[in-house]
């Protein structure tokens, strides 16, 4: 069962038109979010989804203005909460596709103990981190994800704080699909939104994005002409580097590495396997990703496994105490409310 199944068709054919609101789009010019949303609209009608059965929820940041421009039904909620109400939404609306767009501050600082339960939980829901390493909206502090010894409003010397890393504590959570893009390439953003959306569970995406006001050029150093610095990441094949001159092998201690594959050999190369149920290779890959300047990161899908979602545990369990001795939902619901271990006051 994909994360789509029950959501109604349209009775209409959709078009990007359709899922672009009245209003004015407001991010910085260069923004990296431009990219996002285009893509965000394009996918879409794509997946055969009525626009009143697809809710857009945003916390707080740049990120947190993309409800008002996809035209569907959406919520700007309060900062680092955007996914419990997504929760809520899943377990008494299974008819609705339910996406969370946030940010790396949102998500990881205040929202980071919500982050961590939503990925453990696993309701079917899906998840846009914007991660530009910055605070952009309040102009410019560090985030949780900003490297080590980064300047900035409010570290003017450098700030002493280890980074996160979004993949590894996504997965280190029990996450069921775990995946990272670039606002740099479309085609490549478009086609991991669309698996995200196709997963039942919690599906997290993050993607490196763009903040050309407050921290530009985060990840140039990935896009230098000699960096090789993405490792593709498909189910089944060999991992590479663009030019495929590169691959992830297995060191003598049983780390992984990068290395030269004229040198190790083709047959040396690890072959991704997204659907292992042992999250400890992607584990492993999530670990390639630099934490000061980044250099290399692996992108695409890390780990996606069937894992049975709470939406769906959670209706099952109301189902089977309203059918509880054939008695009416209005009897069984009043029954499960009141308990045995209930008195009056007189």
């Amino acid at each position: 069962m994909n994360g789509l199944s029950l959501v109604p068709a349209p009775s209409t054919e959709l078009a990007r038109k359709d899922f672009i609101s009245s209003q004015e789009v407001k991010w910085c010019p260069g923004c990296g979010d431009y990219t996002i949303l285009a893509a965000v609209q394009g996918l879409l009608p794509q997946l055969g989804i009525a626009r009143e059965n697809t809710v857009v929820l945003s916390g707080i940041g740049c990120s947190g203005r993309f409800p008002y421009y996809v035209g569907t039904y959406g919520m700007h909620s309060i900062h680092g909460r955007a996914l419990t109400i997504a929760t809520g939404l899943t377990i008494t609306r299974p008819d609705l596709a339910v996406m969370v767009v946030t940010g790396d501050g949102d998500a990881l600082s205040i929202g980071g103990n919500h982050f961590i339960h939503t990925m453990r939980r696993n309701p079917n829901i899906t998840v846009l981190m914007f991660n530009n390493r910055i605070y952009g909206l309040t102009k410019g502090q560090y985030s949780p994800t900003s490297e080590l010894g980064k300047i900035t409003k409010s570290s003017p010397t450098g700030t002493v704080d280890t980074p996160l890393n979004p993949l590894s504590l996504a997965l280190g959570a029990e996450a069921s699909f775990v995946a990272r893009t670039t606002d740099s390439d479309k085609t490549h953003l478009t086609e991991t939104i669309r698996a995200a959306f196709a997963h039942r569970g919690a599906s997290f995406v993050e993607i490196y994005q763009n903040c050309s006001i407050f921290n530009d050029g985060a990840y140039d150093s990935l896009h230098a002409e000699d960096a090789e610095g993405f490792l593709l990441l498909e189910h089944n094949r060999p991992i590479l580097s663009a030019s495929s001159r590169l691959g992830v092998v297995r060191a003598s201690d049983g780390e992984l590495v990068v290395a030269p594959v004229d040198e190790v050999g083709m047959e040396s190369v690890l072959v991704h396997d997204a659907h292992r149920l042992d999250p400890t290779l992607a584990f492993g890959l999530s670990r390639l990703t630099d934490t000061g300047i980044i250099r290399r990161a692996p992108i695409g899908v890390l780990r996606q496994v069937d894992r049975p979602s709470f939406d769906d545990m959670a209706r099952a369990q109301v189902d089977t105490a309203m059918s509880n001795n054939g008695a009416s939902t209005d009897e069984s619901i009043q029954r499960l409310l009141a308990g045995e271990d209930t008195w009056q006051v007189h």
